[in-house]
């Protein structure tokens, strides 16, 4: 399968209920680590907005080019195996999650990061399928899932993506988990149909009710076709 001129044709899926999961403050922890690394390099994040360019400021408080700030970020990226952390909970709760359900992951990074992703992933038996790209996340969610009458569950920390997916895909769960940081006091607001959760406790609650009501669903439609 290709949405645009992404390949998604590694990831097969089974006849199973499908997880898309974002990675970064979802999965792996960024904000934190990003943090770290950057008074390392002597540099420091002051939130006044929700972006990285603009509030990354150098030791005598002047706010880098944005230049600077995106070789910063891919710097980062290049040097993720050595920050990133997987969040409490994350992959014991997706482990059983695999289980019942297909798990994929879409990362918002440049694809050319991918294969240090893969490898940090793995480290962390976070062994599901991963798709890195730039493009809007709806598109890419309904060319996986298709018009399969299975359920389907999305979980990111952005707003913007949860709502791409709430306009492509039909009856999936969103799930919106967002890190408690200064930047993120900033965040926009998902719209109101669309679930906040706090950890990967509460997510792993809502996505088994989803699948199970959809089960239940689809087993009274198949009892009654004509209904």
């Amino acid at each position: 399968m290709e949405t645009g001129t992404f390949d998604i044709s590694h990831v097969r899926l089974g006849d199973r209920p499908l997880i898309v999961c974002d990675v970064d403050d979802v999965v792996l922890q960024f904000i934190d680590p990003f943090q770290r690394f950057l008074l390392s390099e002597g540099h420091e994040l002051l939130p006044r907005s929700f972006h990285l360019h603009g509030n990354i400021v150098s030791k005598d408080g002047v706010a880098l080019e944005v230049i600077h700030v995106s070789r910063l970020i891919e710097t980062f990226f290049e040097r993720q195996e050595e920050w990133q952390l997987p969040l409490s909970l994350a992959a014991e709760t997706l482990g059983r999650l695999s289980a019942t359900a297909d798990i994929v992951f879409l990362t918002a990074m440049p694809p050319v990061y991918a294969d240090q992703r893969r490898r940090l992933l793995d480290r962390f038996s976070l062994p599901y399928p991963l798709l890195a790209t730039r493009q809007p996340k709806g598109p890419v969610v309904k060319a996986l899932h298709g018009v399969r009458p299975l359920p389907v569950a999305f979980i990111d920390d952005m707003a913007v993506n949860l709502h791409s997916v709430r306009e492509h895909v039909d009856n999936c769960l969103l799930l919106h988990l967002m890190p408690v940081s200064e930047i993120h006091r900033f965040a926009p607001a998902a719209m109101d149909d669309i679930q906040r959760i706090h950890d990967w406790k509460e997510a792993a609650s809502l996505i088994g009710r989803h699948f199970t009501e959809a089960d239940a669903a689809r087993s009274l439609t198949a009892a009654n076709p004509t209904a």
